[in-house]
């Protein structure tokens, strides 16, 4: 395993490898640390390639031993060209990472994946989360893939797809009153109670490097090579960070051409603390999500100030999506693509068509966004684009009322 402890993003200070999220010195975040100096001597695009088609081809860039038996393993979702979609946005290239592709259809598989490893590791038997849908899902099909009790924490209000892709898999569905806010603060409190892995909480340190893996396979799927731009939906602002250290990782273990490429985030308008404090240079300061867009309503993202960093370092920004555009450019995408992406994904293109008329993304540019879900899950938006046209069956009725009309 080559993760050698956790390290607090904020103050440095070390500590062991076990089920801990903050730090106990200052109440940053701890990530995983590595021995970047044996992973160079072992880690090659030869080595990684030679690796199973999952995220677990990566697994020594990651804080868990690969699992001997990868049941139901996510990643190396495809990466599709969009070229009508380019057009349209006047941009050289645009490419779509589908992690719909993924088992329980969203990018949440990934983060699941490693957290439930590490949960192994440590003995635990339940998996448990606070969750917006999608990963609800997630835990509770890895829980039975893998044998474990499973308990999700939602909002009562929740998409009733998203409710019921999750409880087909069998866990203990928790209805919140309140919002996803309401739901993480109770499970940091259970955390504390209950011998569960709470994905987001105890595990968060492991869970957030699934995310990595996105960054991994864009540029090896481009042939080793990094995009000029990568557009992605912020909720917690975990995704953003992550993907941004992932293309910083590969860039220092010279494994790629091409430097950590701009990142462009969009939080949807009824719910944008972290746009709101990149426009205003403040740090930022909770909100109370009013939005459709509820895959990303955390009114209180944990890791809302470093995807803001994240945005400047690499020369991106993150803008906020107007509501009425949700829907609007989910539709967009399915028109010019064929892809179908959740309320997130349309959120994510506002934000790409927000940088592209700033002047921020070049002509020439090579571009990827992230369809992080299925717009199956939440079909509500688009719903203005069924309109069938009601007819007899008649063929000759047909013929002569309807294409003659």
């Amino acid at each position: 395993m080559p993760a050698v402890s956790l390290c607090c993003r904020v103050c440095a200070t070390e500590h062991p490898l076990v089920a801990t999220g903050t730090c106990a010195r200052c109440f940053g975040p701890l990530d995983p640390a590595y021995d970047w100096d044996a992973l160079r001597a072992r880690v090659s695009r030869a080595s990684i390639e030679a690796g199973p088609s999952s995220i677990w081809r990566y697994a020594d860039l990651l804080p868990v031993a690969a699992p001997p038996d990868a049941r139901l393993a996510p990643g190396m979702t495809p990466l599709v060209p969009a070229p009508r979609l380019a057009a349209e946005l006047g941009i050289g290239e645009l490419w779509l990472k589908l992690d719909t592709a993924n088992p329980t259809h969203s990018f949440k598989d990934r983060v699941v994946a490693v957290a439930a490893r590490k949960a192994q590791e440590l003995g635990f038997d339940t998996l448990s989360c606070s969750s917006t849908g999608n990963l609800a899902g997630a835990v509770a099909a890895r829980a039975a893939a893998e044998g474990l009790e499973a308990a999700v924490f939602v909002p009562s209000d929740l998409e009733p797809e998203k409710l019921a892709a999750a409880a087909v898999y069998g866990p203990r569905i928790y209805a919140v009153d309140g919002t996803y806010d309401h739901c993480s603060r109770l499970s940091v409190e259970l955390s504390f109670e209950l011998p569960w892995g709470f994905v987001n909480v105890n595990l968060r340190s492991y869970y957030a490097e699934g995310s990595k893996t996105l960054a991994y396979e864009i540029a090896e799927q481009l042939g080793w090579e990094t995009p000029d731009v990568v557009a992605i939906p912020i909720a917690s602002g975990a995704l953003f960070y992550k993907v941004g250290q992932g293309f910083g990782e590969l860039v220092a273990l010279g494994l790629v051409e091409g430097a950590t490429p701009a990142l462009f985030g969009g939080q949807a308008a009824g719910c944008d603390p972290v746009a709101t404090a990149n426009r205003d240079g403040q740090r930022v300061v909770p909100d109370r999500p009013a939005t459709i867009a509820r895959s990303l309503a955390i009114g209180n993202p944990a890791d809302g100030d470093f995807a803001i960093a994240t945005a400047h370092a690499t020369g991106g920004a993150i803008y906020p999506v107007a509501e009425d555009e949700i829907g609007t450019n989910m539709a967009d995408l399915a028109a010019t693509t064929g892809i179908f992406g959740e309320t997130a994904t349309g959120v994510t293109l506002g934000a790409l068509k927000a940088a592209v008329a700033a002047g921020r993304v070049g002509r020439e540019a090579r571009v990827v966004l992230l369809v992080t879900g299925d717009g199956l899950k939440t079909p509500g938006p688009v719903s203005h684009t069924y309109d069938p046209i009601m007819i007899e069956a008649d063929a000759d009725a047909f013929m002569e009322q309807v294409l003659v009309a």
